[in-house]
């Protein structure tokens, strides 16, 4: 028996749901949450300034929903090579090529992400936490006894410094070409600040 359709108006509603979050992250890429308008995301889709509302009450939310989304599946992907496990210095590698692979292929997500952080933060579960699951590595590896930070913060803190310093000046074409082609000098780089051991 065959599936059933989903209403026409339903699976409208999908697909204009989509289309504002593509175009608003687009655009709170390029000119942050602040300068980017209702008028600008709503001319972006096609539909009325009002016709947003009735998929959000606000830009905010908009922003918010989009930023924990993203944040979540980020995290989710940081634990799950996390918990393939190995040496630290693979699972570095495996991080940087994951964060730069984002930004060379989703350069949109990576700038809102990393530019809004601390606006949406707060709306993130401990579970869907980037960092959280970041400091978790740190933590386990000092515990084997393979990074010399016993602070598993500060561990994490400075092994993103690493591959976050180098992908802003990605954004503001200092470092022109992929990011990805330098992941192996920043996956070092990353695992020396976080103090790996050998």
């Amino acid at each position: 028996m065959a599936a059933l359709a989903r209403p026409r108006h339903k699976r409208d509603s999908v697909a204009t749901r989509a289309r504002i979050e593509r175009e608003a992250l687009r655009l709170f890429a390029e000119k942050g949450v602040d300068g980017a308008t209702i008028r600008d995301i709503a001319q972006a889709v096609g539909v009325a300034d009002a016709a947003l509302y009735r998929y959000y009450p606000s830009k905010e939310e908009i922003a918010r929903d989009i930023f924990t989304r993203h944040y979540a599946s980020l995290a989710e992907r940081i634990r799950a090579i996390g918990d393939r496990g190995g040496p630290i210095r693979g699972i570095v590698r495996a991080l940087v090529d994951l964060l730069c692979d984002l930004l060379d292929e989703e350069p949109d997500v990576f700038a809102f992400i990393l530019l809004n952080q601390h606006a949406h933060l707060r709306y993130v579960d401990r579970d869907g936490n980037a960092v959280e699951e970041l400091r978790a590595i740190m933590r386990a590896a000092h515990g084997r006894g393979e990074i010399s930070v016993a602070d598993p913060d500060l561990a994490a803190a400075m092994a993103l410094g690493a591959v976050l310093q180098p992908a802003v000046f990605k954004f503001y074409g200092r470092l022109p070409g992929p990011l990805k082609d330098r992941a192996p000098i920043l996956a070092d780089a990353a695992a020396r600040a976080a103090g790996a051991v050998g």
